[in-house]
């Protein structure tokens, strides 16, 4: 494995990546920054290991939805705006049409 990062700046390039090379996994980041300068929370990251490199994508919200991805964003009780778990997981299996690609979540502390 190595340390280089690369940034894709669409899904239709992560997602002709990730067909290409054919990753063993996809590790995703629900990410609630509440230092945003905007009152928009919740963003989406994608990161796919490959040998070469790491393979970084970065979805934002436009409207209910992700901009890219067109993951929807749900709100819960209280107004505040998330992205389901199982729609990323549903989301990546269909667009890359890979049953067996493991779908993992990365948390950080």
């Amino acid at each position: 494995m190595t340390d280089n990062v690369v940034r894709i700046k669409s899904w239709e390039e992560f997602k002709r990546v990730a067909v290409e090379l054919k990753p063993d996994s996809i590790v995703y980041n629900i990410e609630q920054n509440g230092l945003s300068s905007t009152k928009e929370l919740t963003s989406l990251r994608l990161i796919m290991p490959c040998i070469k490199a790491y393979y970084v994508f970065l979805d934002f919200p436009k409207g209910e939805e992700l901009r890219e991805t067109h993951i929807p964003l749900r709100k819960d009780k209280k107004g505040n705006r998330y992205i389901e778990e199982k729609d990323v997981k549903d989301f990546l299996k269909s667009q890359l049409k890979r049953e067996d690609l493991t779908i993992c979540s990365y948390w950080t502390i």
